[in-house]
């Protein structure tokens, strides 16, 4: 295990979380329109980014700009667009797993209804486009072209994640398997998490000289951390997993690594009881949430599938940190280059601690 750095402790990472994600917020926010139909689109339009996030992504990519020599406001339209994209993307996804809540509050479709939040996912997907056409006047008509092009592969990749996903829920657990859930990962949450935002960061900063593919090994690596640590909270902070609701990946047969080495390591009888306890209804034996969840739970537990995927976490961070410095090692020593490489410890810690 890599020992943690004295710039996690110093708070490199959260204070670079917290700037750039303040900035991005702020430009993303410009984009929404002040006039039209305010209660009936806008208001709704509005609501998950005004709710704060972690700030990873807009993050990234501005940090990856900088590190490559560029200016934050080289790539602020491109965060901004990222942004706007990514809670496009929590609106339609919370509408597909009928989640109870975001980021700590009631999910839209649970305030609104499913059409109104359907149309106010769709404004927020189409409204980044703005930031986008304004990187012409920022970048050249080249380059910016070059960050659309990035930016039409990420959504070509997240849609084909989600498709995947949504038809992965239909399988038997016994049948998942962890080739298959990376791949899942790298479409629905590498690409527009973590690698399509490193990749334009540093095609902004190096005004496109750099090699991108290398960019995007870290990246895969460090999304999957990410995602890890995500799959590991849900079932094990309470506190962390109470913006989305505890245990919902279980009660929306999410699929998680946790779930697929559950699968794996119970015996056939076992098997069956998960099988109905997982899921939005199915045969639970009239258990309720609350019921199916703890039960779950103590099944990862006993069956080290906790343990497990924090191990495999942990040698995603060993990955990520040797893909770091063959894609971004020979960059100039700066801070933006030493939260970029500390990020994936921050990410790691906490999944890591107390296992």
């Amino acid at each position: 295990m890599t020992a943690a750095s004295p710039a996690v402790e110093d708070g490199l990472v959260e204070r670079t979380l917290a700037a750039d994600g303040r900035r991005a917020r702020a430009a993303m926010l410009a984009y929404l329109p002040q006039d039209g139909p305010r209660a009936d689109l806008y208001d709704l339009v509005a609501d998950y980014p005004s709710r704060p996030g972690k700030g990873i992504r807009p993050a990234l990519c501005l940090a990856t700009c900088r590190a490559h020599g560029g200016e934050t406001e080289d790539a602020l339209n491109g965060a901004a667009a990222i942004e706007l994209l990514h809670n496009a993307f929590l609106v339609h996804d919370d509408i597909c797993d009928d989640a109870s809540h975001r980021r700590g509050a009631p999910a839209l479709h649970r305030r609104h209804g499913v059409p109104r939040a359907l149309n106010a996912g769709d404004a927020l997907a189409w409204l980044a486009m703005g930031p986008l056409l304004d990187n012409v006047k920022t970048l050249g008509t080249e380059l910016a072209l070059d960050v659309l092009a990035e930016f039409q592969h990420l959504i070509q990749r997240t849609i084909e994640g989600q498709a995947v996903e949504l038809a992965w829920r239909d399988r038997r657990f016994a049948d998942l398997d962890v080739d298959t859930y990376l791949k899942v990962v790298i479409d629905k949450t590498c690409w527009y998490s973590t690698i399509h935002p490193c990749r334009v960061g540093a095609l902004i900063g190096s005004r496109g000289r750099v090699d991108l593919e290398a960019i995007a090994h870290f990246g895969f690596f460090l999304g999957a951390v990410l995602q890890i640590r995500d799959d590991i909270e849900n079932v094990t902070d309470c506190e962390r997993a109470h913006a989305k609701g505890f245990g919902s990946d279980i009660i929306e047969a999410k699929p998680t690594l946790l779930l697929i080495h559950l699968a794996r390591s119970v015996p056939p009888r076992t098997l069956d009881e998960v099988t109905r306890l997982v899921g939005p209804a199915g045969d639970s034996g009239g258990a309720g949430r609350a019921e199916r969840i703890s039960h779950v739970v103590e099944l990862m537990e006993r069956y080290g599938s906790i343990d497990y995927a924090c191990a495999f976490a942990d040698g995603l961070a060993g990955a990520a940190l040797a893909e770091f410095e063959a894609a971004m090692g020979w960059l100039p020593e700066s801070p933006d280059k030493d939260f970029l490489r500390m990020l994936v410890l921050h990410l790691r810690d906490p999944v890591i601690r107390g296992r």
